[in-house]
């Protein structure tokens, strides 16, 4: 089985030395770039613009990694429209890809991955939308009421109230992130075991009952194996008792 989310991060990470936190960091097209130069070594990456957070600058990015693929010949689809959507399921597709050309084709060797970029490194906004709504408002000249909330300090002095609870929404909204991105990786990997159970579920039905299993198709023994491991449950695994019941064609 490939690598998870957060084994291609690591390896990403460790290769580059970045600290991307998100798959959809990817879709600035900067790191992935960076990575067919650990390749080749001859990738122009003064042209590749890691502190940036526009569709346009991304797409200058994958301008030079288009010009990889096809310098080097890789029979590879860019589809650069999606990605530069920074959406999960489709840098992440991308990126498990990229990892087993890289395992296929790396010299190896060290790679002196911030050399390279000279220095550069993504800032923390690199992906981030531009500021729309609230900005206007203070271009504007109007003043936020919670501003006023900001500057207000506890009797006996301390951290501003403001300030404690603007790092403590900040953390709420990164935790929101990583639950999102958690739950769009598990409805990823359901809909592909959901996808491969029902085409198990059709060899296997299709098969004639026969009490002779020495005479059983390899594929169809095949079929019946990983249908066997979609089933299998961990030593302790209980199916709770309150459990909804389950129709015969959503086993799931």
């Amino acid at each position: 089985m490939g690598e998870s989310r957060q084994e291609l991060l690591n390896w990403i990470n460790n290769l580059l030395q970045l600290n991307i936190t998100k798959v959809e960091q990817l879709g600035t097209g900067a790191a992935l770039t960076q990575v067919f130069d650990s390749i080749y070594g001859d990738v122009p990456m003064h042209k590749v613009k890691f502190n940036v957070n526009t569709e346009y600058a991304y797409l200058n990015n994958f301008k030079v990694l288009q010009n990889v693929f096809t310098q080097r010949g890789i029979d590879r689809p860019l589809p650069v429209e999606r990605l530069v959507k920074c959406k999960f399921q489709d840098n992440l597709e991308f990126l498990q890809w990229t990892k087993r050309y890289w395992d296929q084709f790396y010299p190896g060797g060290e790679y002196d991955a911030v050399g390279r970029r000279k220095g550069q490194v993504p800032t923390s906004s690199s992906t981030a939308p531009p500021p729309r709504a609230a900005s206007a408002a203070v271009k504007r000249g109007t003043t936020p009421t919670v501003g006023a909330a900001r500057t207000r300090t506890p009797l006996g002095g301390g951290v501003p109230l403001g300030a404690n609870v603007s790092a403590l929404q900040n953390e709420i909204n990164a935790l929101k992130e990583t639950v999102s991105g958690l739950e769009r990786e598990r409805d990823f990997y359901f809909s592909k075991l959901r996808d491969i159970e029902l085409l198990v579920q059709q060899v296997t039905e299709d098969v004639p009952v026969s009490e002779d299993e020495t005479h059983i198709p390899r594929e169809i023994q095949l079929a019946q194996d990983i249908q066997k491991v979609l089933y299998s449950t961990e030593e302790g695994f209980e199916i709770p008792n309150d459990a909804p019941a389950v129709d015969d064609e959503e086993t799931f």
